[in-house]
């Protein structure tokens, strides 16, 4: 009888031994995968504590930034991050490098005439030269450039620039606006890193001329790139700040997405305001 006990016993040592073993190797194994990736690939923080300028203008939403030099991805709010909404008038950006592309917009010189309607945008009331029609984010400036793409040559071009979820069923002057074609923050700066790098099937030239009428900010420390966009979207407000800041031989892509229910006064600022409290927080501005 005691033998049989020694011998279970002894079983179970042993089981229990393999176990411990099996656990070690699986966890040493682990730590040296975790080595790996964070050695060579990208790394991610989540900062939960960028909520407060989120709160300060009562909206809800996300950031993300991507730092060239350390290869890492900064959060807030990281689900909403993979959240596709409409893009807005972020879209210029892809519409103007598409534009180039057709010969649309031939030239940085190229000016948009006014139709002569008066709109409640007075900035939109005159002829505009291709880098104030992008500042001032003239909607009907670009509406007539995506006409002059036309709906074949779009859906082909957003399918090889993997915009969003690359759908214009919305109407080719409607589209981005509150409509079909939606990008999550993520995607937006994936798409601003292929433009920084000239990624894209587009030249060397346009790439260059994109990213200069971006430029929105130039002190002794650093340059600030960006886009402003703001729609109306199943009822909610969807405001966007995408970019990217050089400074000290690093770029930092950015994209800050925010959302309410009903938009009061501060709405359009708190897209640029709450970009700008967090690059400040962590030092990028």
């Amino acid at each position: 009888m005691l033998s049989a006990v020694l011998v279970i016993f002894y079983a179970k040592k042993c089981e229990r031994d393999e176990i411990d073993a099996i656990k070690f190797h699986f966890a040493t194994a682990t730590l040296v995968l975790l080595f790996v990736l964070c050695g060579h690939g990208i790394s991610q923080e989540i900062r939960e504590d960028f909520r407060e300028y989120f709160e300060e203008f009562n909206v809800s939403g996300t950031f993300v930034l991507f730092n060239r030099n350390e290869k890492r991805y900064t959060y807030y709010n990281r689900s909403r991050a993979y959240q596709k909404v409409s893009p807005a008038s972020t879209f210029k950006i892809a519409n103007t490098l598409i534009g180039l592309d057709m010969g649309v917009i031939p030239n940085e010189r190229y000016v948009f005439k006014w139709d002569g309607r008066k709109r409640n945008i007075n900035k939109w009331n005159q002829d505009l030269v291709l880098r104030d029609a992008f500042q001032f984010s003239c909607v009907p400036c670009y509406q007539d450039v995506a006409r002059r793409i036309g709906k074949k040559k779009m859906k082909i071009w957003l399918r090889k620039i993997a915009y969003g979820n690359n759908d214009i069923s919305g109407g080719i002057d409607r589209f981005w606006l509150g409509s079909s074609l939606k990008i999550s923050a993520k995607e937006q700066v994936k798409f601003l890193r292929r433009l920084y790098y000239h990624k894209f099937l587009f030249s060397k030239e346009h790439h260059e001329l994109v990213k200069k009428i971006m430029l929105v900010e130039t002190t002794p420390q650093y340059k600030l790139y960006a886009k402003t966009g703001w729609a109306i979207s199943d009822g909610k407000n969807i405001g966007w700040y995408v970019g990217f800041v050089e400074k000290n031989g690093n770029v930092y892509f950015f994209a800050t997405n925010i959302e309410t229910q009903k938009a009061n006064e501060d709405f359009a600022k708190a897209r640029i305001e709450i970009t700008k409290n967090i690059l400040k927080k962590i030092n990028v501005l």
